[in-house]
């Protein structure tokens, strides 16, 4: 063992000695926080509690060269780092324990995440960026093992994209992209893909990534052997070390995490590496401990040998620690036994402190409807059940906002039928405390600044009188020329995306003429390419991920659904990531290559606009509205109209398409149809062959699923036609159900209608291969057709008489 870190020649032995007793008082606060709220869990005063504990000192290493603008990628065990970059103070981690709702209490996510889960604020009040590399950065944590590593891949490619680029403001955002992007897993969760797929990406990209893992030898009670093959992440991952010849690979080091001058040593040459380079690092940080176990939700003595846990109470780091020190004359034991008494009181003291701060308002709420509730029982004829609710409530020492308002509930049920000042005043306070509790659990799933998607206007494409008609994909490559021209902050990268300019030649040469950087070839790794995009929006970039097929978007569901569309709301809009996902999809050949699995998609994506335009100058336009919002937004392409010809508007870079309003393509007085995509061109020609019956029908394109008809312009139509059917290439009960949902439930259409309203869709399976498998899996004109006349002939048989 080292007996010296690497400044110490530096600076005064006193400074050094200061320097290290200040670690470890850290150390020490962490570890009691810990402890102290393992407790707070067992009596019932927090919900759940995981744990940085046994990782305190690897963490008080890496704080020292975390740099401002730095960012982090972590998991649930990073308490202390947190700590030492003075960015969670022990209130604060007991109000994240407790769910205190309030951002200024905990600013981690104000309660929306269980503790553990850490993030800084890079936003200000107005949702406009702050000064990033003014501050040390996390990126807010997701639960899902290993989902944190895709987006950690863009954290560190947006330096490498800054420092090559030219052209681009990244004032706030980064210094001659001198950042590293850390990243921490636990060992058993190097067995994820997310975790394969990142390291493999980030050794081609060659970008400054130092990725942490904490080896404690167990994920959750399984250990090493039957997580890992050797039992070793570093070994296993040899073949990316570089060598002499070749820098293409992973610097990797191994250390052990209770040698705290090893450590720093370790961190200082990682960093130096990384942030001068951009050579991505492993630090595999091994014989780490876990001194309560996996979470509060069991115990480790059930499944670790009693030699196991004495080796780990001797291997603590925290112990280690002490150890080194007072053997280095650093301290003395009764020093270091006034420290740690002195940090003993200072964390109980702040619990106590945090659970006063949470308890108070919904106490003061209490004793607010106390009295409302004893002169509403007066004049009524069930005053004893009134009165007997009151007590409970008022018998509650520690009561939650859910039992405040529970019993303000329940006890308007026994007030049916009166009618009183006192039942007003109550029914009053209900709706305001319910609206105000609702807004701290369920703000900020979009964006609540003034660049929402949805309050850039209409600029609706204009054209020359000899507007040629071109290929749609021609109107897509000379958008993307007029983006990627007047807007340096913005790239697009993708399977096949660059050098072919996509498989659909959308952005045919503009690799060429913009660079490798900014239009850019990816390997064949959905997930990844997706956490390019995240990572990179965070930090102040406009990137364009496209995954090539709607199909295979499948593959980055997990982050797109999990972090890309939580952000804000997880962050209590503190936080954002203002991704564009391209894709194409609907209507092709075969069962992946036809995907419309909208229905699961609008499940996942709330936080997240799904746009879906019917050809490619409103996809066009699309681009250009969610380019001036700060929301992120999924666009599919219609696969089948990269061909199809449509006129060059002469105002791309103008043009825009509203999000959440939807275009009425034929008006009829007999029936609504609503459909979007590429399914349109099907229904606008059911529609006139419809007309040569006598049948009149109005055509509806969404456009915008989420949001979905802000405007509630498809209920004017259903109010007019008293008919509605909805036509989708989803399956059955997918998007179409949505959408009555939005057009029955949300807007009352349903008083409208003389009919059933009813979906036309595809079959319950995949498309099946070939125009027959098209025909016979999805709705075709004649279906269309057929559906439309059923319904007229339901409603009046004499002018339509049974057509089979």
């Amino acid at each position: 063992m080292q007996s010296e870190t690497s400044s110490k020649n530096d600076i005064s032995f006193e400074d050094f000695r200061s320097q290290i007793l200040e670690d470890y008082k850290i150390a020490v606060t962490s570890r009691e926080c810990s402890l102290l709220g393992r407790r707070e869990v067992l009596t019932g005063k927090a919900k759940f509690g995981i744990f940085g504990d046994g990782k305190e000192v690897p963490q008080l290493a890496w704080a020292k060269v975390f740099k401002n603008g730095d960012f982090r990628s972590g998991y649930y065990r990073d308490q202390t780092f947190m700590m030492a970059i003075g960015a969670l103070t022990i209130e604060q981690f007991f109000a994240s324990l407790y769910a205190t709702s309030t951002i200024e209490d905990e600013p981690m996510s104000a309660g929306r995440q269980m503790g553990g889960h850490f993030s800084t604020h890079s936003l200000q009040e107005d949702g406009t960026w702050k000064n990033l590399t003014q501050q040390k950065n996390s990126s807010a944590d997701i639960s899902p093992t290993a989902g944190q590593m895709p987006r950690l891949l863009g954290l560190a490619q947006a330096s490498k994209i800054y420092r090559n680029v030219e052209g681009m403001d990244a004032g706030n955002f980064s210094k001659n992209g001198d950042e590293i992007a850390w990243g921490t897993i636990g060992n058993a969760s190097t067995s994820e893909g997310l975790f394969w797929e990142t390291i493999n990406a980030a050794g081609v990209l060659q970008v400054p990534m130092v990725m942490n893992v904490w080896d404690d030898e167990y994920g959750i009670s399984v250990h090493a052997r039957h997580q890992t093959t050797k039992e070793n992440i570093s070994e296993v991952l040899k073949g990316f070390q570089r060598d002499e010849d070749q820098n293409n690979g992973y610097e990797i080091y191994r250390v052990n995490g209770w040698d705290y001058p090893a450590l720093i040593e370790t961190y200082e040459k990682a960093a130096a590496l990384a942030r001068k380079s951009h050579i991505p690092v492993l630090i595999h940080v091994q014989q780490l401990t876990q001194p309560q176990g996996h979470s509060t939700s069991g115990s480790h003595e059930r499944y670790k040998s009693e030699e196991r846990l004495n080796w780990e109470r001797e291997h603590d780091c925290n112990v280690k620690m002490r150890e080194w020190m007072i053997s280095g004359n650093i301290a003395s034991e009764e020093e270091l036994e006034e420290i740690e008494k002195s940090i003993k009181k200072q964390v109980r003291e702040g619990k106590k402190a945090a659970w006063e701060k949470h308890g108070s308002p919904v106490k003061k709420k209490q004793q607010e409807i106390l009295p409302i509730l004893e002169k509403a029982a007066q004049n009524s004829s069930n005053k004893t059940f009134i009165l007997q609710l009151r007590k409970e409530l008022a018998d509650n020492r520690e009561p939650l906002k859910k039992d405040v308002l529970t019993v303000a509930r329940k006890s308007l049920r026994y007030l049916i039928g009166e009618q009183s000042p006192e039942k007003t005043e109550l029914v009053n306070w209900i709706n305001k405390f319910s609206e105000e509790s609702q807004q701290q659990y369920s703000s900020n799933l979009y964006s609540e600044s003034s660049f929402q998607a949805k309050f850039i206007e209409e600029v609706a494409p204009t054209y020359d009188e000899d507007s040629k008609e071109v290929d749609g994909r021609v109107v897509l490559r000379d958008n993307f020329d007029q983006i990627f021209s007047s807007r340096p902050e913005t790239l697009i990268f993708g399977e096949d995306t660059g050098e072919i300019g996509d498989v659909n030649q959308g952005l045919e040469g503009l690799q060429e003429k913009y660079g490798d950087l900014r239009v850019a070839d990816t390997g064949i790794r959905e997930a990844t390419i997706l956490g390019q995009g995240l990572g990179m929006a965070m930090r102040g970039l406009r990137p364009i991920a496209e995954i090539q097929y709607l199909d295979y978007i499948l593959y980055a569901l997990q982050i797109m659904s999990d972090d890309l569309a939580t952000l804000q709301y997880r962050t209590a809009g503190k936080q954002k990531a203002p991704l564009i996902v391209r894709t194409r999809g609907h209507r092709l050949e075969g069962i992946w290559h036809s995907g419309s699995q909208m229905g699961g998609l609008l499940h996942l994506l709330r936080g997240i606009h799904i746009l879906v335009p019917r050809n490619m100058t409103k996809a066009a336009g699309f681009y250009n509205t969610l380019l001036d919002g700060d929301e992120p937004g999924l666009i599919i392409e219609s696969l089948n109209g990269y061909r199809l010809k449509e006129k060059l508007p002469n105002n791309l870079r103008e043009m825009r398409t509203p999000i959440g309003v939807v275009e009425t393509l034929k008006e009829g007085d007999d029936i609504t149809l609503v459909s979007y995509g590429s399914t349109l061109r099907i229904v606008e020609q059911a529609a006139k062959e419809l007309l040569e019956v006598g049948i009149d029908a109005e055509v509806i394109d969404v456009q915008s699923l989420l949001p979905f008809d802000l405007n509630k312009d498809i209920v004017k139509s259903v109010g007019k036609t008293n008919r509605f059917l909805v036509i989708d290439e989803d399956v059955p009960g997918g998007a179409s159900a949505y959408i009555l949902q939005k057009v029955l439930e949300d807007q009352n259409a349903w008083i409208h209608l003389d009919s059933k309203p009813q979906t036309l869709t595809a079959k319950e399976h995949r498309p099946s291969y070939g125009t027959d498998g098209d025909y016979f899996s999805k709705p075709s004109a004649e279906d269309i057709f057929e559906k439309v006349y059923g319904i007229m002939h339901e409603s009046n048989p004499e002018k339509f008489p049974a057509l089979k």
